[in-house]
């Protein structure tokens, strides 16, 4: 991906606040055109305030069909292009799967995977025209493995990281990279107005309930700063190697190493049992 700053176009969702706002601001500052989306409009004046001419803010729910196309649609009308499209509109659940009612599961993948994959198909033709481009999908070190509480949100990273890799060879070939970010604690609304706690079952208090007091208690405490975020994940963009995931924070770094190595080590133990499956000669 080249770095045309005068040209280039960041479409980001989820931008009124967290890391949308921080990638907006980090794009804004590089001289980049902004299109940058959220469902209440009037929280992105302060960032079109910043550089009238590079921000076009949008009022768009990712999961509502028609307002994406419209967005899209708009984007393309005012600059002609989008070469970074960022899917980092969502928000989390904590609460035992037992204690998440079905309707909530289902808004969880509404906005964090159907949304992404909404706004992904409708830019998709305009980028594959253009020959070039890049996918960057906001999901989580939640979204490599999974933590009592929280696995409907994980739930909802996981379907998320499963398309993007599809995607990944699906898009290769049109010059489009595809990228999935894995952060760990950063210092955003995520563990302020962007949880929803879910109706307690007593017995489930010693299992999750550590859960939902760290996740309340870390919210404007956590160690990530996502303005090195946004620098971290353009740097990701515009090396001739871009990884298909990256991890930010020494968090989630960790973290996801442990989790592969147990998982090697867990294959190993399970080799002959797994391998020995098969029809006897």
């Amino acid at each position: 991906m080249e770095n045309n700053n005068e040209n280039t176009v960041w479409f980001i969702t989820g931008a009124s606040s967290g890391f949308g706002r921080s990638l907006a601001e980090h794009a804004i500052s590089n001289g980049y055109n902004v299109v940058a989306t959220a469902r209440r409009k009037e929280k992105l004046e302060e960032l079109r305030s910043m550089a009238p001419g590079q921000v076009l803010p949008i009022q768009m729910d990712v999961t509502q069909r028609e307002e994406v196309k419209q967005g899209v649609a708009e984007a393309i009308k005012q600059w002609g292009r989008i070469d970074v499209l960022i899917n980092n509109a969502g928000y989390g659940i904590v609460g035992a799967l037992e204690e998440t009612p079905e309707e909530e599961l289902r808004k969880q993948m509404e906005t964090n995977f159907f949304g992404a994959v909404a706004v992904t198909q409708e830019a998709l033709p305009h980028m594959r025209k253009a020959e070039g481009g890049a996918i960057v999908n906001m999901s989580s070190m939640g979204g490599n493995m999974s933590f009592g509480g929280f696995g409907a949100y994980s739930a909802s990273k996981f379907a998320l990281e499963g398309a993007s890799e599809a995607l990944a060879q699906e898009v290769a070939p049109f010059g489009i990279k595809t990228m999935i970010v894995e952060p760990g604690a950063f210092r955003t609304e995520f563990a302020g107005n962007a949880l929803k706690h879910m109706p307690k079952i007593d017995a489930y208090d010693a299992i999750v309930g550590g859960t939902r007091d760290f996740a309340k208690s870390m919210h404007n405490t956590q160690e990530g700063d996502p303005k090195k975020a946004a620098e971290a994940i353009e740097k990701a963009l515009l090396s001739e190697h871009t990884p298909l995931r990256l991890q930010l924070g020494k968090d989630a770094v960790d973290a996801v190493k442990a989790h592969g190595e147990q998982l090697l080590a867990d294959l190993e133990t399970w080799r002959e049992v797994a391998e020995n499956t098969g029809f006897e000669s």
